[in-house]
């Protein structure tokens, strides 16, 4: 079955996964000094939401905890432990050290759970690529370096001082010497197929000597390290308004050159679950990590845009609270993944991700009840103590905002105070007659057994909260890019 944890994946690769059991690894680790990464969420017409989520920090910061992950990479000794200690040489401690020794220990366990045959694209850009590939050489040895790929792509900006910075970089490694690797080709374009004119058949018969093992009939070029594809517009189908979103495309090719039908990829920062999309629809099985509630929640819904109800019998979902005891841990530890991880029980969209600027809404769901209408629910969540000025507080937002239903999610269960209070904000009527409580109190004990929220029914919701991803459609081997000239 695939998997997909919540948590630190150093801690989820050290716990749950095996020896020599992935076949291929893609990364895309953040690194961005003094910048935080926001989630703005996608309307469902595509536009971009105002509401914006801090779903992580860059936590690549010289502090205690990187001085920790140095110190323990050095002093288990080896080529790792050489390459760190000359970079903090070179570097001094500073945040590009604090990535690199955050990111040492995590390729170990990388490397660990890769088969001998398997494979690993860490995913940069130029900003700290030549450190990484260092890095890479220590961990997985320099003759196991098979391509350093760019990804090149379109975006115009202001450029005063240098050239245009449009590309990304793929270090790409092997375990070991002998690895999988499917040749993927392109298109010859018109001006080639003229070029060469009776040679194609030459062509066709030195691809066979060379054993190519995809499409061997085809007429087309072997692809080369420079890989075009477009990044994502903002009114992209398959657009989400996560940040760091990759393109499908991209990891369709990483993942068809690198891995066989069946074979286990594995994304240790899955972010929007790009990497986990292309692999289901590629007939490889997964596994995904991510340190936020958040991305759960999103890939658990564009799973089922992409692939169906049905999906969800496919995975599981390992380091979510599945217990009281479980969510009252989490809300001690870390409030914010408790209230994005309550949220994302009821199907929500986290509101504002700065605290004291949400007006009293921590979440919102988004309902069609007739034609061309768009009906809101508000939602708060309370960990604490509860007082009955909370019920009171909400009530106030539902008419301020001209929200059909207000929810209130709280830990411990409602006084009765606060239910009479609750009870007076009457009744929601949908336009097929039936009425809803205008304040509902729910507690995480209820949403846990099975309890939802009490408003129109599923095929009044459909879509509406979330921007929906594109259905999978089946993908042809390599059939992403421009015809190589």
């Amino acid at each position: 079955m695939n998997s997909l944890y919540y948590g630190d994946n150093l801690d989820v690769l050290r716990r749950y996964i095996k020896d020599e059991s992935v076949d291929l690894v893609y990364l895309d680790p953040p690194f961005n000094s003094n910048q935080d990464y926001n989630v703005l969420f996608a309307e469902r017409d595509g536009t971009r939401s105002q509401a914006q989520i801090k779903a992580f920090v860059d936590t690549w910061k010289w502090d205690h905890a990187a001085a920790e992950s140095f110190q323990e990479v050095v002093e288990a000794g080896g080529a790792v432990s050489q390459a760190l200690q000359a970079f903090r040489k070179f570097l001094g401690e500073n945040d590009m050290l604090a990535y690199l020794s955050m990111i040492a220990p995590r390729l170990q366990e990388m490397r660990r759970v890769m088969k001998p045959s398997g494979s690993i694209y860490l995913h940069c850009d130029p900003t700290a690529s030549h450190y990484l590939k260092i890095l890479m050489d220590a961990v997985f040895k320099p003759q196991n370096f098979q391509n350093e790929v760019i990804w090149w792509y379109r975006k115009w900006s202001k450029s005063t001082n240098h050239f245009l910075r449009n590309h990304d970089v793929l270090l790409f490694y092997s375990k070991e010497p002998r690895h999988t690797f499917n040749i993927l080709r392109v298109p010859l374009s018109p001006s080639t197929m003229r070029r060469f004119g009776g040679k194609r058949q030459e062509f066709a018969d030195e691809e066979r000597t060379r054993k190519v093992t995809t499409d061997e009939d085809s007429d087309g070029g072997f692809r080369p390290d420079v890989w075009s594809i477009n990044l994502l517009p903002a009114a992209a189908a398959e657009k989400l308004g996560y940040p760091t979103q990759k393109p499908l495309a991209l990891l369709e090719l990483v993942i068809q050159a690198s891995s066989k039908p069946g074979d286990i990829v594995l994304d240790p920062f899955c972010g929007c679950g790009t990497t986990l999309t292309a692999a289901q629809a590629l007939d490889r099985k997964w596994i995904g990590i991510d340190v936020t509630h958040l991305a759960i929640t999103l890939i658990r819904h564009r799973l089922h845009d992409s692939f169906g109800a049905s999906i969800k019998k496919s995975y599981e979902i390992i380091g979510e609270p599945v217990s009281l005891p479980d969510a009252e841990n989490l809300a001690r530890e870390n409030p914010y993944q408790f209230q994005w991880w309550a949220l994302g029980l009821v199907g929500a969209r986290p509101a504002e991700g700065k605290k004291g600027a949400d007006k009293g809404i921590d979440g919102r769901i988004y309902f069609h009840d007739e034609p061309k209408s768009t009906r809101q629910i508000v939602l708060s969540v309370k960990a604490g103590a509860l007082h009955a000025n909370y019920v009171r507080d909400l009530r106030g937002v539902l008419e301020r905002e001209k929200a059909e239903i207000g929810i209130l999610i709280s830990m411990d269960a409602p006084t009765q105070k606060m239910r009479s209070e609750a009870a007076s904000a009457d009744f929601y009527q949908a336009p097929s007659g039936k009425r809803y409580p205008r304040m509902q109190l729910i507690t995480i004990s209820d949403l846990l057994n099975g309890k939802g929220i009490d408003y129109p029914p599923e095929d009044a919701r459909k879509d509406a909260t979330f921007k929906q991803a594109p259905r999978s459609k089946p993908t042809k081997a390599g059939n992403v890019e421009l015809p190589l000239d």
